[in-house]
């Protein structure tokens, strides 16, 4: 039996990659901050779906997480889809804050637990939902550019930790170009806008192949080959988002 749990699961990336897992037969652990948003998911499988309230920006996530994981039954991929980020050209900073701590304190607790779990218990497959706003510094989204910078660099830091201590655990880093979730919603005003959908399949299908880096979509890996190869120089007077 695979064993997934998928923090962030109530809507957006993380809703949809659970009903692909759920019809490849895997039975899911889901978490979410407010469980009632879950008991779609919950009805869909009853009997492989399991639900438990999450807030990543709690000091006692990383409890709750392991709590899920034993209602579970165990644990073979965990997936963070717990994420959240604005466009801030005006650098309020209460959003500012509010990203770091979800973004990097969050994201911190809840895949550490994740990899302590496996590292306890043979091994697993930790896939995190980044973005290729990582990948550049942008200056419509300074908080939410720089904490998936951050979620880049830490998930290369635990796929090394891994390898000099000889563990099985495998690491997946998903970065989508921008979708239209509720953390963006329909707005023109971002390029190359895909459904979640499509991109979901695309995640999956990544984690599947064990793919240890995947830039979605094809156009999105052309556009971040190339974004790097810009100077600062430039970079700074382009206006990417706005």
């Amino acid at each position: 039996m695979r064993r997934a749990v998928i923090v962030g699961a109530s809507s957006g990336l993380g809703f949809e990659v659970a009903k692909i897992l759920l019809d490849d037969g895997w039975s899911l652990g889901v978490a979410a901050r407010r469980q009632a948003l879950l008991q779609e998911l919950v009805d869909m499988c009853p009997d492989r779906v399991v639900a438990q309230a999450v807030d990543v920006g709690s000091a006692d996530a990383a409890d709750s997480l392991l709590e899920l994981v034993g209602k579970l039954g165990g644990m073979d991929l965990y997936l963070h889809s717990a994420g959240i980020g604005w466009q801030n050209a005006a650098l309020d900073a209460d959003k500012e804050l509010a990203t770091v701590g979800t973004n990097c304190t969050g994201f911190t607790r809840m895949v550490g637990c994740a990899f302590r779990y496996f590292a306890d218990n043979g091994g697993g497959h930790i896939a995190v939902i980044s973005s290729v706003a990582g990948t550049k510094g942008l200056g419509a989204a300074p908080a939410y550019s720089a904490t998936k910078a951050f979620q880049n660099t830490y998930l290369q830091s635990l796929e090394q930790l891994a390898c000099m201590r000889s563990l099985n655990i495998r690491f997946t880093d998903i970065r989508p170009g921008f979708v239209a979730t509720a953390l963006l919603g329909d707005s023109p005003r971002f390029p190359l806008l895909m459904r979640p959908q499509p991109v979901a399949r695309a995640m999956v299908s990544a984690v599947y192949a064990r793919r240890h880096v995947a830039v979605i979509d094809w156009r999105w890996r052309l556009i971040t080959f190339f974004w790097r190869m810009i100077p600062d120089a430039v970079w700074r007077r382009l206006k990417i988002v706005r």
